[in-house]
């Protein structure tokens, strides 16, 4: 085999084991991950505390911001603002929110509104993912479907993009997206939309809106941590989950569909019914 036929075949041969390796991740945290929403309450805030603080270090270890004193004050913002929800103090909760990111920019020796913007992400994150879930009667459905939708815009995107190839999505940011596979993620995620107006969680129309609407925003956070990472001369925000790099690689279009979620049904639902403002119209 000349050096140019060995090439290709080490990339499929890495490529096969990268995708062995991200299988075998998503077999372990998907089930992990839907029981601990089914459960909700303390265990479910627990995850996306860890969570938001484990995607804040890693924004400030891609932008060059990784001060102690900065992740202290980030993470014990966190850790407050996560005891104001789990006893169900929403006001109190933005306050800590606001003070917490001044603070920990301020106390950033460069790069503050890099520093600020980590900030806004990860709370964002942490907030809206538990809203979302505070509804005992729509909470857990409310929350599935986000998941679903991001989760199978992902694996659409992949095995289209592989399968299918063509025109880049936006090469100068993402090099491996294609048209294809933002097509086929998307048309994926208005499957899952019928399923759930089949299984009677909501009405076809509205569901199928907001499939198309989350499934775009989920692509759109992909796409704005490749640009924040690009920008800062980074590849994976870190190796914690094996195939998959770090959180934000694996949460980015979470957080960008779960936000913009948790904004639809607070406009509807209001605090305590962001569940059912979601999926009931």
């Amino acid at each position: 085999m000349t050096e140019g036929e060995a090439a290709p075949a080490a990339d499929a041969e890495k490529g096969s084991r990268n995708l062995m390796m991200r299988v075998l991740a998503a077999l372990v945290l998907a089930p992990a991950a839907i029981a601990i929403a089914y459960a909700g309450g303390w265990l479910w805030l627990g995850l996306v505390t860890l969570a938001a603080i484990g995607l804040y270090v890693e924004w400030l270890t891609i932008v060059g911001a990784r001060a102690p004193r900065v992740m202290a004050a980030g993470i014990m913002t966190l850790v407050g603002a996560a005891i104001w929800l789990g006893i169900g103090r929403i006001g109190p909760t933005y306050v800590i929110v606001v003070l917490g990111i001044i603070v920990a920019a301020l106390l950033s020796p460069h790069r503050r509104g890099w520093a600020a913007l980590g900030g806004c992400y990860a709370f964002a994150a942490l907030i809206a993912s538990v809203l979302l879930r505070l509804d005992q009667v729509w909470g857990f459905a409310a929350l599935m479907f986000v998941l679903l939708i991001v989760w199978v815009t992902d694996i659409g995107g992949y095995f289209a993009g592989r399968g299918i190839g063509g025109p880049k999505l936006w090469p100068r940011v993402s090099p491996k997206k294609t048209w294809a596979g933002a097509i086929g993620g998307f048309v994926l995620s208005l499957v899952v939309a019928g399923g759930f107006a089949a299984l009677g969680y909501g009405q076809a129309g509205p569901l199928l809106l907001l499939a198309a609407l989350l499934s775009v925003a989920s692509q759109l956070g992909d796409l704005f941590e490749s640009a924040v990472k690009r920008r800062f001369g980074v590849k994976d925000s870190s190796h914690i989950i094996p195939g998959h790099g770090g959180l934000m690689d694996r949460l980015d279009g979470f957080v960008a569909a779960v936000v913009l979620a948790a904004i639809f049904g607070l406009l509807r639902g209001g605090a305590d019914g962001v569940g059912r403002g979601l999926m009931v119209w």
